[in-house]
C-alpha cells in the first residue's frame, strides 16, 4: 500500500508541476453522430484549455475529426468512406471547417490559433523534425495555441487501417516508423517538445478493466505497460480509428521520454483542471528515464529505412564495449538505405537490439570501417 501511496502521490506532484502540455482530442470528442461539431464537449475543452494558458502553462491542441466534419458537411454516410480518395477529399473540406470552428471557439477568450499539418516526413528526417520544434516553439513563446493535425489530404498513413496485432507489436518494440494515428502524433510532438505531459481524451474513464462488483472501472495508476495491459485494450473505437490499443502505445512513448500520460473522458467536467490539480482523473502513466535530442528521436520518431544483421562479436561489441558499428562485424543487409538514414541492427536471430544513422548508402556499406558511429547508436533494449 505505501509503494502505491508513493507513486499516487508522485503522480499528482508530477501534472501539478506540469508547464507544457500536448492534449490530444479523438474524432469521437470532436464530431457527433451526423459529423457535426460536438460544441457541448468541444467548448468546455477549449475553455480549460484558455485557462491553462492564462495562468502559464504552454498547450499544444492535436485534434482529429477533419474527416468527420468534411463528411458531415459533404451529406456521406460513413459506410461510403470506403476509399482513400472519399477519405481524402473530406479530410481537405473537413480541415477548413474544423479550424473555423476553433478558431471560433477560441476567440471568446482571446486565444489565437496556428494551424499546423504535418506528414510523416516531418519525423522521419531530422533536419524536418528540427525545424517542426523550431516553429512551434516560436508559436508557444508567441503566446499562440498550436492546433496539430495529420495533413490527411496527402498523407495516407493516418487513414490507412491498422491491424490490432501489427499496433500492439508496434508498441512492444518501443516505436515504430512514422505515426498511423493521432494518438502516436501526439507523442510523437511531445517528444519533439520535450512536452512534461501527454493527456489524451477520448470517450471513455481511461484504461478501463472489471472491478470487483463486474462493472468496468478505470486503472488510475500505470507504471508499466504489460501484455496483460495489452490485453485489455484490444479493438478500435467505434468512430475514430485508433482505440485504447494506439493509446497504449502513445502512452509508452510518453513514459519512456521522461514525460507522464493521462487517458481520460473528454466529456468529464473540467476533466483537464482536474488532471493537472493532481486528482484521479482517467488513467495515469508515470514516466521512466528520460532520453534527450536526437537518441530520441533514433528511438522513436525516425523511420527506419534498412536492416543490418550483425555478428556476436558485434552485437557484444555495441552493446557492452559501446562500440560503433563496424564494417566487419556486419553479416548481412536487408533492404536499402542512404546516407543519414535510420537503420535497424539485429542479432543473429532476426531480434532488433538497437537502431542507428548510416554513415553511407547501403550499397557502399563494404567500403566504409564504420557503418554507424557510437554517437548515433541508441541500443533499444534499455529502453
Amino acid at each position: 500500500m505505501k509503494g502505491h501511496a508513493k507513486a499516487d502521490g508522485e503522480r499528482g506532484r508530477l501534472l501539478r508541476a506540469a508547464r507544457r502540455l500536448i492534449v490530444k482530442v479523438g474524432t469521437t470528442t470532436v464530431t457527433g453522430a451526423e459529423g457535426e461539431l460536438c460544441a457541448e464537449r468541444v467548448e468546455p475543452i477549449a475553455r480549460s484549455i484558455a485557462a491553462l494558458m492564462k495562468s502559464g502553462r504552454q498547450v499544444v491542441l492535436v485534434s482529429s475529426g477533419a474527416v468527420g466534419l468534411g463528411r458531415g458537411w459533404l451529406g456521406l454516410h460513413r459506410s461510403r468512406l470506403n476509399d482513400m480518395a472519399t477519405k481524402q477529399a473530406c479530410a481537405a473540406v473537413g480541415q477548413s471547417l474544423l479550424m473555423n470552428a476553433y478558431k471560433a471557439v477560441f476567440a471568446a477568450w482571446d486565444v489565437k490559433v496556428a494551424q499546423v499539418l504535418l506528414t510523416e516526413g516531418d519525423f522521419t528526417e531530422w533536419r524536418r523534425y528540427s525545424n517542426l520544434r523550431h516553429t512551434i516553439e516560436k508559436l508557444l513563446g508567441f503566446g499562440v495555441l498550436p492546433i496539430v493535425n495529420e495533413n490527411d489530404t496527402v498523407s495516407t498513413a493516418e487513414l490507412e487501417t491498422i491491424a490490432a496485432g501489427a499496433a500492439g507489436a508496434a508498441g512492444a518494440s518501443g516505436g515504430r516508423a512514422g505515426f498511423s494515428d493521432n494518438d502516436r502524433l501526439a507523442a510523437l510532438v511531445m517528444s519533439g517538445l520535450e512536452a512534461d505531459a501527454l493527456i489524451l481524451l477520448t470517450n471513455v474513464d481511461g484504461l478501463l478493466r472489471r472491478s470487483d462488483s463486474g462493472a468496468p472501472a478505470a486503472i488510475p495508476l500505470v507504471e508499466q505497460i504489460t501484455p496483460e495491459l495489452r490485453a485489455l485494450a484490444l479493438g478500435a473505437s467505434a468512430g475514430g480509428r485508433g482505440g485504447m490499443q494506439t493509446k497504449l502505445d502513445a502512452a509508452e512513448i510518453a513514459m519512456k521520454c521522461g514525460g507522464t500520460a493521462v487517458i481520460a473522458n473528454g466529456g468529464s467536467p473540467h476533466v483537464l483542471e482536474r488532471i493537472l490539480d493532481g486528482e484521479r482523473a482517467g488513467t495515469a502513466f508515470l514516466p521512466a528515464k528520460r532520453i534527450n535530442g536526437k537518441r530520441r528521436w533514433i528511438a522513436y520518431a525516425a523511420g527506419v529505412r534498412g536492416k543490418v544483421v550483425v555478428d556476436a562479436g558485434a552485437h557484444r561489441a555495441i552493446t557492452q564495449g559501446k562500440a560503433s558499428l563496424l564494417a566487419s562485424g556486419i553479416v548481412r543487409i536487408e533492404n536499402h538505405f542512404a546516407p543519414m538514414d535510420v537503420v535497424s541492427i539485429l542479432d543473429g536471430e532476426g531480434r532488433e537490439f538497437a537502431r542507428g544513422i548510416a554513415n553511407c548508402a547501403s550499397q557502399d556499406a563494404g567500403a566504409s570501417r564504420v557503418l554507424v558511429n557510437r554517437d548515433n547508436i541508441v541500443l533499444m533494449e534499455s529502453l
